[in-house]
């Protein structure tokens, strides 16, 4: 370092206003960050270069960079936001582009499985208000395994998914043919059901009753297995 001031060199201070904004911008380990800064030093803007993802992604997220840290947005800088589930999800089956009712799968051996993906809300203990989905397993004449693979979405609520029988009038757990209870968030869950002949099954999704008021999404992939499947013990 002694050599280095003999031949001019100045050590890179610190302590210097843009020597700051520089600091408080840079992200640990990037080879190399774009910063935005104001006439003041004030950083307006950061993008590391390994973080160029959507939107700031090509040219015109670069652009894009430049436009929202001069439209004082602060890319980069600003804390993630917790997405408002009940907002979203709400929003989505207002607009058409969730439903959650009416929801129907027919089961055949060309199309053996289906998706459903939909919502459901919590309820008072004895509201049991369900989110059906009726599943018609009728082209199944020799009956087979009904498998159903549920996965509970990101809101804070977990979910409890109940089978029952096309014909039962009175929906409540004690009459469900099987369950699967309080799925937590972000989980998934597997449950099946032999059946000796084709018929029509309902599953119903409703969330902890002890977190009434709330909502989360639900994706269901629901098929049906051979019936030589029914003793494998898979």
């Amino acid at each position: 370092m002694a050599q280095l001031r003999e031949h001019g060199f100045k050590p890179f201070d610190r302590t210097s206003p843009l020597a700051q904004a520089i600091v408080k911008g840079w992200k640990e380990h990037s080879p190399a960050d774009s910063l935005v800064l104001s006439p003041d030093l004030e950083l307006m803007g950061r993008l590391p270069v390994n973080d160029r993802q959507p939107p700031y992604n090509g040219a015109k997220g670069y652009l894009l960079f430049l436009q929202e840290s001069l439209d004082g947005k602060l890319p980069g800088l600003r804390e993630d936001v917790p997405t408002n589930w009940d907002l979203l999800l709400e929003t989505a089956v207002e607009s058409g582009a969730m439903v959650d009712d009416g929801l129907r799968v027919a089961l055949t051996d060309e199309h053996s499985e289906q998706e459903v993906l939909s919502v459901f809300r919590t309820s008072e203990p004895d509201a049991r208000n369900y989110t059906i989905v009726e599943i018609d397993a009728t082209a199944f004449e020799d009956g087979g395994v009904l498998v159903i693979d549920v996965w509970v979405g990101e809101s804070e609520v977990s979910g409890s998914f109940d089978l029952f029988a096309g014909d039962v009038m009175e929906l409540g757990s004690a009459n469900a043919l099987i369950s699967a209870r309080d799925i937590p968030t972000n989980q998934r869950e597997v449950v099946k059901y032999p059946f000796d002949q084709g018929r029509i099954f309902r599953l119903g999704a409703i969330g902890n009753a002890s977190e009434n008021g709330k909502i989360n999404g639900f994706l269901a992939k629901i098929s049906v297995a051979p019936a030589s499947t029914k003793n494998s013990g898979n």
